[in-house]
């Protein structure tokens, strides 16, 4: 038995005719006749009278009429529920992110999420990527954002852009102000400042570093986002990060940027959800949401810096 069967059947019930509510329906009444007498198969009895003038329920049919009357009411009310969460879903949601994400991320996403999806419950889970994608597999969080995740049948990841590091210098830093990227082998007496070697970034720093049989001289290994670029303002080392997650210091001249080359050092930032676990209405919103804000961000210019901005700030300050 099919909704459309019960919609045709009651149709022909009011108007007590197959032709009348062939027009009504808008279908050609040979598929009208054929559904109903397909209905009239499953049911095992006739559902009409038919004579010369139309048709007649029987005594089966005008019992139906209130059923199907019924279960077409419930079924539209359901249709529209449905369509109210499609277009305003509800319900919590965490999503995971490392830090050089959420400094780009967090505030705009927070302030679209309550604007469109006042519904919608979002915790932002703060970590470096390996801890971020742990979360996810574990189900503490139901998105995630990671860079350069692994390729697994447990994950299903979308692309999000493709982001260039840049060395992280204190404002005073001869580095800035060269004229010219740095190469990996100039960066080798550099005090670095960086996150454990667990973590992703410490990964990608040591492996391009490596390539160019050098190592790097970390003088300091910390774990805090935030710290790290405190100690790099302070003058006590430098970072390897992208651009647009020191942009606000950069613009302020608490930092510098230097660009690396010999080779680019570049990492994929991705949008990452578990095959373990359903995808509902929320999750996808949030996914697209994510993707839309993250392609107006790169349109806009914030993952790269502006024209004039690479040792700006240094440059400035010797002028004067």
């Amino acid at each position: 038995m099919e909704i459309r069967q019960l919609e045709y059947f009651l149709a022909v019930a009011e108007l007590g005719s197959f032709s009348k509510a062939a027009v009504r329906l808008s279908v050609a009444q040979p598929v009208l006749s054929r559904h109903v007498r397909t209905l009239e198969e499953e049911l095992g009895t006739e559902l009409f009278y038919r004579n010369g003038r139309g048709v007649v329920e029987t005594e089966v049919g005008t019992m139906m009429r209130e059923h199907a009357r019924t279960i077409l009411n419930t079924a539209g009310r359901i249709n529209g529920e449905i369509e109210a969460m499609r277009a305003s879903p509800g319900g919590r949601l965490v999503l995971g992110l490392p830090p050089t994400a959420s400094v780009i991320l967090a505030l705009p996403l927070v302030k679209r999420i309550r604007d469109a999806f006042p519904n919608v419950q979002l915790k932002l889970q703060e970590g470096y990527s390996g801890h971020v994608l742990e979360w996810l597999s574990t189900g503490r969080v139901d998105v995630a954002i990671l860079y350069d995740a692994p390729r697994t049948s447990t994950l299903v990841t979308q692309p999000l852009i493709e982001e260039e590091l840049y060395l992280i210098c204190p404002p005073d830093a001869p580095e800035a102000r060269l004229g010219r990227p740095v190469t990996i082998r100039e960066l080798t007496g550099l005090p670095m400042v960086l996150p454990s070697s667990p973590h992703g970034l410490r990964r990608l720093v040591d492996t391009q570093f490596a390539k160019a049989g050098v190592e790097p001289d970390v003088s300091c290994e910390i774990d805090s986002f935030a710290a790290a670029l405190q100690l790099v303002e302070e003058g006590q080392g430098y970072n390897i990060l992208p651009y647009a997650s020191v942009r606000k210091q950069v613009r302020e001249g608490k930092l510098a940027v230097a660009e690396i080359n010999e080779p680019k050092i570049t990492r994929q930032l991705v949008l990452a959800t578990s095959t373990q676990r359903p995808m509902t209405e929320v999750t996808r919103t949030l996914a697209k949401v994510v993707t839309d804000l993250v392609k107006e961000l790169v349109t806009s210019g914030v993952w790269a810096p502006e024209k004039g901005y690479i040792g700006r700030k240094v440059q400035l300050a010797e002028a004067g």
